[in-house]
């Protein structure tokens, strides 16, 4: 039944977060005419910080549903002029190791591509209503209701009652700790450090050839790694991965001011030219990764978990934007089915659990994977060089063999 023939109601439903996951399930939400979403974000203004954000096919496909395509398409964003998706080179030589292309058959409209998280930002807002995403707003009580509806309360005093709550507030999510109170997340052991620096400077930069304009990971053993990629615009991006010990130091997962040294201490043994490159860097931004258990399901009574909150992955695959858009997709499509069949939101949300976390137990699998051979690469019997750790660590996890989730279509579950 097409979605302008549906009778009318009022399921009114509130969104915690308007990062992209929040922006997404607003868009799509809005779509259907018996449904009320607003977002209550807890900053005092919708702002993306970070660096850049990878925009893959799926997440392509997902912009054009939300009707956010053409914005982003008309933006500052990068994409390799050779087709590449990813160079994987050798931290310490420079050498090329691998080179993804994006699948034979991607129109060019979805071919990978690179931007600053605000150009994404900025995109999916230009599709909401800026009345229905209210700053400020920092949740501090979710109360269950006899009625089965939520009842929410802010620290600005403002109140709202519900009848559907989305957890859109990230790995850290106060809404995933009332709906799984025994949930932990804890802090992995892995540090990024993300900076922007003028393009201009980089192409000075001698010893670099194309890889000024490639996307482009520079490997270390132990899973280090640097990442640079040209965002256009004359903004150009470093985002570094390191292990860094937690005993005795605070970790924090939001972006915290950090002396360039900081990043660079890791990178001593690193190509001339790249170091050049981190050289570069005045304003360091730290993130610590933290993670948890995959969630037994990603929704719980009138709760549903979008975006990170959902799946608090040690690992995004250069794909987070897309799974957030996917979640937010297809709580929308399980509420119109829902709606369309006369159902409640408990079985509405039962197929979001349906078609989410089997996904999500997927992608877990492939960590474990990873965590499987980094245990293996680290016996001392096998006395193994940088140059044939980086070789193994490539090989086995970068060699596009995990791509499919960068494909994955859900709009045909």
């Amino acid at each position: 039944m097409p979605i302008s023939n549906l009778p009318s109601a009022n399921l009114k439903i509130a969104i915690i977060g308007a990062g992209p996951a929040g922006l997404g399930a607003l868009i799509t939400l809005s779509i259907l005419p018996f449904v009320t979403a607003t977002i209550y974000e807890k900053k005092d203004e919708v702002s993306e910080i970070g660096a850049g954000i990878s925009i893959q096919p799926n997440t392509w496909r997902m912009l054009e549903h939300m009707g956010a395509a053409e914005v982003l398409q008309n933006s500052p964003f990068h994409r390799a002029a050779d087709g590449h998706s990813t160079q994987h080179r050798n931290g310490r030589t420079g050498k090329l190791i691998s080179a993804q292309f994006d699948s034979a058959g991607t129109p060019l409209a979805h071919h990978h591509a690179r931007c600053h998280r605000g150009v994404l930002q900025s995109a999916l807002r230009s599709r909401v209503d800026p009345e229905r995403v209210k700053t400020a707003h920092r949740l501090t009580q979710i109360t269950h209701l006899p009625s089965h509806r939520i009842h929410l309360a802010f620290a600005n005093g403002v109140t709202d009652e519900v009848d559907l709550l989305i957890g859109a507030d990230g790995i850290r999510s106060v809404v995933r700790e009332v709906a799984f109170p025994e949930h932990r997340i804890a802090y992995t052991g892995r540090t990024s450090y993300r900076t922007l620096v003028r393009a201009q400077d980089v192409a000075v930069v001698k010893g670099m050839g194309n890889e000024k304009e490639a996307v482009a990971f520079w490997h270390a053993p132990g899973g280090r790694w640097a990442y640079t990629c040209n965002l256009s615009g004359g903004v150009f991006e470093i985002t570094t991965m390191v292990r860094e010990e937690a005993e005795g130091v605070e970790r924090v997962s939001w972006g915290q001011d950090v002396a360039a040294e900081k990043m660079l201490e890791h990178f001593a043994d690193f190509h001339k030219p790249v170091r050049e490159v981190l050289k570069l860097a005045e304003k360091v931004q730290q993130y610590a990764l933290f993670a948890g258990p995959r969630l037994p399901k990603v929704h719980s009574g009138a709760i549903a978990l979008i975006g990170d909150a959902s799946h608090p992955l040690s690992g995004a695959f250069g794909n987070g934007a897309g799974f957030a858009l996917e979640d937010a997709y297809v709580v929308s499509q399980s509420l119109l089915w829902a709606h369309e069949r006369n159902k409640a939101i408990p079985e509405a949300l039962q197929l979001f659990d349906r078609v989410r976390s089997p996904h999500y137990e997927r992608l877990y699998a492939i960590l474990d994977g990873y965590g499987t051979k980094a245990k293996q690469l680290e016996n001392p019997n096998l006395h193994l060089s940088f140059d044939e750790e980086v070789a193994v660590l490539v090989t086995s996890n970068w060699s596009g063999v995990n791509n499919w989730m960068h494909y994955y279509n859900v709009s045909l579950i």
